[in-house]
């Protein structure tokens, strides 16, 4: 090993998880090591070009999504474009873009979520790799890392897990649940004459090439189908846009062939118009594959299909269902951790949750509101010198409380 430091909490992966993880860990006195593969913060949300900060409200006026949720949404906005809709408190079924959300700029909220963390006191280790673990006892006692300084020992006392795709529990060998992604990258481009939430000119541009839904119904443009898959029938071409888990091949596999899509749409385009090439052109292509659902941790409880407005005694935090109106979940402390470790929490996209569960606890108000309460417990557990599910779930839920949390549907007056 070429270096060795110490800690109290480290947390993997610097995406919307990880930050509230670390902002609350270092909140609760704790020194915070915040480890991230990339040199920029914010994950999809930001490196990934997904610029929208889905609702924090279940479309019917009531808030839904407290703390971290709720300052991180309003801290996008505070270098950048995008609004919040000023009467979505009065709303009824309302459509997404009516709801307590907004669009940002990628950039100005990694400026600003850099700053939110280094005023919190969290340290920051960028351009830095999660390679593998040591473990004993049932606890883990360090993450292997490198970086441009060689390879290094972090230890802590507690762990968390908020790479959006399990990595550190894949490293240590735990069960996981594998999903599936279809084709599909968000880009920024010059669009001459056309309007966005940046402006005039300025547009994302998306490249999805099916529905997220089970059914994966094909979205991609026929002439781009033509000209990429020439030939193939919907069910082949199904199976050429589905990536299942990830590898070294997977993931070159993946942003390849979305490079290929971006390529092949504005040379279309251009082919149109001779002078197209300067006026209509990619400016950006994300930092990191989109990538919606790679990995889960097998945890104590699994959210699952239909469980939403179910109500669960150890409930930790609400969830809306960004996709529609109505639907409320309440999300189990269980599904932070496994009875396997003692000191290793999960967070965003990497809590035990599958199927339709998944789809609504992949976004960045479940990242937000997860990564917090990971946080929090991995302080309570220090202090209480208590494994993650040693812990009293009431006392977690007095302290949630206390950060303006609402645990139950009741308590939204649903």
């Amino acid at each position: 090993m070429d270096f060795e430091t110490k800690c109290d909490v480290a947390v993997v992966g610097g995406g919307i998880a990880g930050i509230s993880a670390a902002i609350q860990s270092a909140r609760c006195g704790r020194k915070t090591i915040l480890i991230e593969k990339n040199i920029l913060l914010g994950g999809l949300a930001t490196s990934g070009l997904i610029y929208i900060y889905l609702p924090v409200c279940d479309g019917n006026g009531h808030q839904v999504c407290f703390g971290l949720a709720e300052e991180l949404l309003r801290n996008s906005l505070e270098l950048g474009p995008g609004e919040i809709p000023a009467n979505w408190a009065n709303e009824k079924n309302a459509p997404e873009n009516k709801r307590f959300l907004c669009s940002f700029s990628p950039a100005s909220f990694m400026l600003t979520l850099e700053e939110l963390l280094l005023k919190n006191g969290v340290e920051l280790w960028l351009d830095t790799l999660v390679c593998s673990a040591e473990c004993s006892n049932e606890e883990i006692n360090a993450v292997i890392v490198e970086n441009e300084s060689g390879r290094g020992r972090i230890k802590a006392r507690q762990f968390i897990d908020a790479s959006g795709s399990c990595v550190l529990a894949r490293r240590l060998h735990l069960p996981c649940i594998e999903g599936e992604n279809v084709l599909s990258l968000w880009a920024l481009g010059y669009h001459e004459g056309e309007k966005s939430e940046f402006g005039t000119a300025l547009v994302s541009p998306k490249f999805v090439s099916a529905s997220l839904e089970a059914d994966h119904k094909i979205w991609m443009e026929q002439e781009i189908r033509e000209k990429m898959y020439p030939g193939l029938s919907d069910d082949e071409l199904r199976r050429k846009i589905l990536f299942r888990g990830l590898s070294g091949k997977t993931v070159t596999d993946f942003v390849t062939a979305s490079h290929r899509w971006v390529r092949e749409y504005y040379r279309m385009q251009q082919q149109k118009d001779l002078h197209t090439r300067k006026t209509f052109y990619p400016i950006k292509l994300p930092l990191m594959p989109d990538f919606r659902k790679t990995y889960a941790l097998q945890s104590e409880y699994v959210l699952r299909d239909g469980e939403n407005n179910h109500y669960f005694e150890d409930s930790i935090c609400l969830l809306p269902d960004w996709r529609k109106s109505g639907p409320v979940w309440e999300i189990p402390y269980r599904t932070l951790y496994t009875p396997k470790v003692k000191n290793l929490l999960a967070a965003g996209r990497c809590i035990g949750a599958d199927g339709d569960a998944w789809e609504v606890t992949r976004v960045i108000p479940s990242a937000a509101v997860t990564g917090q309460v990971a946080g929090l417990a991995a302080s309570m557990a220090i202090t209480r010198s208590k494994a993650v599910f040693e812990l009293d779930v009431a006392d977690i839920q007095t302290h949630l409380r206390k950060l303006r949390f609402k645990l139950h549907a009741a308590e939204i007056d649903l």
